[in-house]
């Protein structure tokens, strides 16, 4: 299938006839016949003509000249948006010596019969130490800290929280060291002592001491039922996990606290009381992208001429490797050559490249012979012979690399003491190369902004540039008579793993702090005076749907299938990336009725008929849900976001 044409001028005959007799009427009010009859307008007409044959012959340029067009303005397509996670290797037992996890560890998919499988690499080296538990303090809430240590294991155990409990106890767990990135197996013999407290919601959190303050870890594994009986707990240690002095006593903290319980929570009677603890690392967490990182590629030898270009084996270079860096040799070995924009700031000794990100081209600078016969140089040109390489690059991205969570499970690179991988949270963030539309869509635009944020679509522009891995941004006023806006960032997110784990979906609903930083940064320096700009991911609202449907007569899909096909229609539909009517992501501020939702469960292939829907707002963090509804109204700033949809299927 060939590609459209573009239209470079979509205006016709009749289009240029009206401007015509509009600027007569404003330039020429004595002109008050505009029939077809007037000779003026016939000469109109003539024109109109000529022209509408030359933007038909304009609107017939190629695709290649179109996109020499753009390059000319200095547009190039966007490269493709790398998708990235958090990759844990587990081991295959505690070991008495560190375990690294080399740079560059590959790690995939699982190889299904219609699809590749999905590789990521590791960005850093990952160690994992061993540790021990050296020290087990009790911390009343508000009081000073208790060393328990030489308890554990006698006759009396030890109580974890005072008597009665109250929010923000805690009992530390201090280690011989930090395990920054770690998971931390602690085993641990509690007894039934702290009655009260449901074993499966308890109001408990486990933090570890960083550089900033305690902080948060995840729970891979709790099977303690809320400390209360002999198990282990598995917990994922922060990367900037740092040892510090409590008690006197210098250590790598982990501490589990007692938090205020949420409504309906229940709480504490009595404090849980433990007989030993002990502790050991089984795993680490380090960050991977899905990208190959290409070092030390020979591109070629230079000629000693302005101008010249090579090109990278692996096109494209991806957006999220930062400045590109290339080596030029030399008597006096490799010189550096710096990456810039364009060359209208390089003297003849800049030794600067422009690099075509999603071509793979490397250029140097030309020279340009000017208007009194001189030729000036923009950009120094490497000596004839001189070999030209680049030091590193990456390749790869793309939308295909946005996978489930769970799903990068097979080790490509095998590492000692390693058995399994897994990546506890989707990956995020990768988007594919921007196309011919999509460009000749932003060139216009970007001659419009200039680099100026004024408008709304300036800023949602400008953004689009700071971080093209971003999918969907969105600009706000920030409140009535506020000189603020508010810029709404919405990531790029792969298909759908499963559609119960509503947690996950929702955590990677957020940008990374990296790239809300980068679009601020980058919008700041372009708005206008007393502007301020926030920029920050839109509100989700929640949406639970409770619908009973009815199937339909003598077919042959069971009641389990015809539920899942109702649910996850209910999930595309109400969803922040691909949902909304049009499927491109629920639109902001768009109020969400149970009537469409009606309709979305008739189209459903078995369903017969949609006997009741009922719609409740949600709570994503909390999980509370309120009353049924018909309609649940969006703030401008709000998207829709599905959780806990409920089908019941009968017939």
């Amino acid at each position: 299938m060939a590609l459209p044409a573009p239209h470079l001028d979509d205006r016709r005959f009749q289009d240029l006839v009206d401007d015509a007799k509009r600027l007569v009427q404003r330039r020429c009010p004595e002109w008050t016949d505009h029939n077809v009859s007037d000779p003026g307008v016939t000469l109109i007409e003539t024109f109109a003509y000529m022209v509408d044959q030359l933007l038909y012959r304009l609107n017939r340029v190629p695709d290649r000249h179109y996109v020499k067009f753009l390059d000319l303005l200095g547009i190039a397509p966007f490269p493709p948006a790398v998708a990235s996670t958090d990759v844990t290797f587990w081991l295959s037992a505690p070991r008495d010596a560190p375990v690294v996890v080399p740079a560059g560890t590959h790690v995939a998919t699982v190889r299904a019969e219609s699809a590749e499988p999905v590789t990521f690499e590791t960005l850093h080296e990952l160690a994992v130490p061993p540790c021990r538990l050296v020290r087990v303090l009790t911390v009343p809430a508000g009081g000073r800290a208790t060393d328990r240590t030489g308890d554990l294991g006698g006759a009396d155990r030890i109580p974890a929280f005072a008597d009665p409990p109250v929010a923000g106890d805690a009992v530390l767990f201090g280690l011989d060291g930090a395990v920054p990135g770690c998971a931390v197996l602690l085993t641990m013999d509690w007894v039934v002592a702290g009655r009260g407290v449901d074993p499966t919601n308890p109001p408990l959190v486990w933090e570890a001491w960083t550089e900033g303050g305690w902080e948060e870890c995840p729970v891979e594994r709790d099977t303690t039922g809320a400390l209360n009986r002999a198990g282990e707990v598995v917990l994922h240690v922060p990367a900037r996990h740092a040892a510090s002095v409590e008690a006197r006593h210098r250590a790598g903290w982990l501490r589990c606290r007692l938090r205020e319980p949420g409504a309906g929570q229940p709480f504490f009677h009595a404090p849980p009381r433990l007989g030993r603890a002990e502790a050991v690392t089984i795993g680490g967490t380090v960050s991977a992208c899905h990208a190959e990182l290409i070092g030390g590629e020979t591109l070629g030898s230079s000629e000693g001429v302005p101008g010249q270009r090579f090109t990278v084996q692996r096109a494209p270079i991806v957006a999220a490797d930062g400045a590109i860096g290339i080596e030029v040799g030399a008597a006096e070995g490799w010189q550096s050559w710096r990456e810039v924009a364009s060359f209208a700031d390089s003297g003849p000794e800049d030794r600067h490249v422009c690099v075509d990100r999603s071509s793979g081209e490397i250029g140097f600078g030309p020279a340009v012979r000017q208007a009194d016969g001189t030729v000036r140089r923009y950009g120094a040109v490497p000596p004839k012979g001189a070999v030209v390489r680049i030091p590193a690059y990456r390749t790869g991205g793309g939308r295909q690399g946005n996978v489930a969570a769970r799903t990068l499970s097979v080790l490509r690179d095998p590492v000692p003491f390693v058995s399994t991988v897994t990546n506890r949270a989707a990956a995020t963030g990768g988007v594919d190369g921007e196309s011919l539309a999509e460009t000749s869509v932003r060139g216009p635009l970007s001659l419009r902004t200039r680099e100026r944020a004024v408008t709304a679509e300036d800023y949602e522009q400008l953004a689009r540039e700071a971080a093209p891995e971003v999918l969907r941004v969105k600009c706000v006023p920030a409140g009535d008579g506020s000189a603020a806006v508010r810029v709404l960032v919405v990531p790029a997110l792969g298909e759908h793993g499963d559609t119960e784990d509503d947690a996950a979906r929702f955590a990677a609903l957020r940008p990374r702090d990296e790239v809300l930083d980068r679009i601020r940064a980058f919008l700041d320096a372009r708005r206008c005076v007393g502007a301020r700009v926030l920029v920050e991911p839109p509100f989700y609202q929640g949406v639970t749907v409770v619908a009973r449907v009815r199937a339909r007569p003598r077919v042959s899909t069971s009641a389990a299938e015809l539920r899942r096909r109702a649910l996850r229609a209910l999930y595309d539909y109400l969803d922040p990336v691909r949902g909304g009517p049009d499927g491109d992501g629920w639109p902001f501020g768009r109020p969400i009725q149970s009537g469409e939702l009606h309709a979305v469960l008739q189209r459903v292939d078995g369903v017969d008929l949609v006997e009741e829907v009922r719609l409740f707002g949600a709570d994503p963090t909390t999980g509370e849900r309120g009353e049924a509804v018909q309609r649940i109204d969006l703030d401008v700033n709000a998207i829709a976001f599905s959780y806990a949809h409920q089908v019941r299927v009968t017939g």
